[in-house]
């Protein structure tokens, strides 16, 4: 027989869950880079900027310097991305991707 109370407490606690892996992801910190390290971007989890640091070599051309910039950034974010899906992944017992749960 299909229990709802049941279902409800098991919701509950895969939302507590998920919370607490957000927080925990929150504090983590991915560094991107891009041109063989010349510019590298650290962002927490809440993909929130850390540190930058551009090769001074990097410093005359200003267009290459924010194409470069933009990479690293991306590349961190990605970084942080599979780490939060990883984490979600274990979570719900690997879900397949796309499936939505119902909250």
């Amino acid at each position: 027989m299909f229990d709802i109370n049941n279902l409800m407490k098991q919701a509950q606690g895969l939302q507590k869950k998920m919370e607490e892996m957000q927080a925990e992801l929150e504090k983590k910190e991915f560094e991107g880079a891009a041109a063989g390290g010349m510019v590298k971007i650290t962002i927490n989890g809440k993909f929130d900027m850390q540190s930058i640091n551009i090769d001074k070599s990097l410093a005359g051309d200003t267009e290459m310097m924010e194409d470069l910039i933009r990479a690293a950034f991306n590349d961190a974010k990605k970084k942080a991305d599979e780490a939060m899906q990883g984490n979600l992944s274990k979570m719900t017992g690997g879900l397949p991707p796309g499936m939505k749960l119902p909250f």
